[in-house]
């Protein structure tokens, strides 16, 4: 009897990046019962260094550089990510292979004293460690503190209890997903806080040569949202921790797409919606970043790059 395939599937070791990963292997192991499928946990730049903002550390591939590295080499066959913290260019010899079906992209609003945004006191202290959630929470509330919060969702949350924060904002998806939700109050509407491009989703990725093998494992609305998102952000600029905002939906056959750009101190928004044809989201994505790009945006990322805030 030949010996059964192995696949190693590489992952981050947080929690959420663990169940990710797990879940997406539970997908690969019921298309694919002939393949053996093993995780191989791999530490990434942005693993550590909590008290550091992301935008100091450089942003890019700081949750994926590692894994890209020991895929490149032969010592994992597939990655597992969240697709906001995937780089819009990945490496030479890697391709984004499939995009299983996203959940609720909202971000939460936690807190162990007040029910929602609004009903925080003047000056409450609101955690993030996200350029695109301060700069929303500017203008949803000017008087608020912002105070630095990264780390792991576990970490985030003990703080958020042990009373260092009035509230935080986090993706609402990773703590469902694992079942830390004792402190999450309600999802912040759309229109106060739209969420970073890809949120909610997990992108499976694949050395270039085998991208075939996994494609089918796509859910096609996700695939093709998700692919506007990301041609949004890579005409503003490419930073998946850019004080920018994007989300696709497919509606009555249409693709809508809003997209924003912030300012992370004075909470200037510059936020455009368009809508297209499903088939082409990257020309859909690739119009509507040029179109925030006229209307304000170039102004605000170049002063972010200059370190005018």
């Amino acid at each position: 009897m030949a010996a059964r395939r192995t696949v190693i599937v590489g992952t981050r070791g947080s929690q959420l990046a663990l169940w990710q990963t797990r879940h997406v292997i539970g997908i690969l192991q019921q298309r694919f019962p002939e393949i053996a499928f093993q995780e191989r946990v791999i530490k990434t730049s942005g693993d550590g260094s909590y008290h550091k903002s992301l935008q100091s550390m450089g942003g890019k591939g700081l949750f994926t550089r590692e894994i890209d590295e020991a895929q490149l080499a032969g010592k994992i066959e597939l990655a597992v990510h969240s697709m906001k913290d995937l780089p819009v260019d990945l490496p030479q010899g890697l391709t984004l292979a499939a995009t299983p079906k996203r959940v609720a992209p909202h971000d939460g609003f936690f807190s162990a004293k007040y029910a929602s945004l609004k009903d925080l006191p003047q000056g409450a202290t609101v955690g993030t460690g996200s350029l695109r959630r301060q700069a929303q929470l500017r203008r949803a509330r000017p008087d608020a503190q912002l105070k630095l919060l990264r780390g792991n969702i576990e970490t985030r949350l003990r703080k958020l209890a042990e009373g260092e924060y009035d509230a935080i904002i986090l993706a609402a998806a990773g703590a469902k997903r694992l079942g830390m939700c004792e402190h999450l109050r309600c999802v912040l509407p759309l229109r106060i806080m739209l969420p970073a491009a890809g949120q909610g989703a997990l992108a499976i990725v694949s050395r270039e040569e085998d991208q075939v093998l996994w494609h089918g494992l796509s859910d096609i609305n996700t695939e093709r949202c998700v692919r506007a998102e990301r041609a949004m952000l890579a005409a503003l600029g490419g930073g998946c921790h850019m004080p920018v905002g994007a989300l696709g939906r497919i509606v009555k056959g249409r693709l809508s797409l809003d997209g924003l750009a912030a300012h992370p101190e004075s909470g200037e928004c510059i936020r455009r919606r368009i809508e297209g044809d499903p088939r082409d989201p990257e020309a859909l994505g690739k119009s509507l970043g040029k179109e925030l790009l006229s209307a304000g945006a170039k102004r605000i990322l170049r002063n972010l790059n200059e370190g005018n805030l």
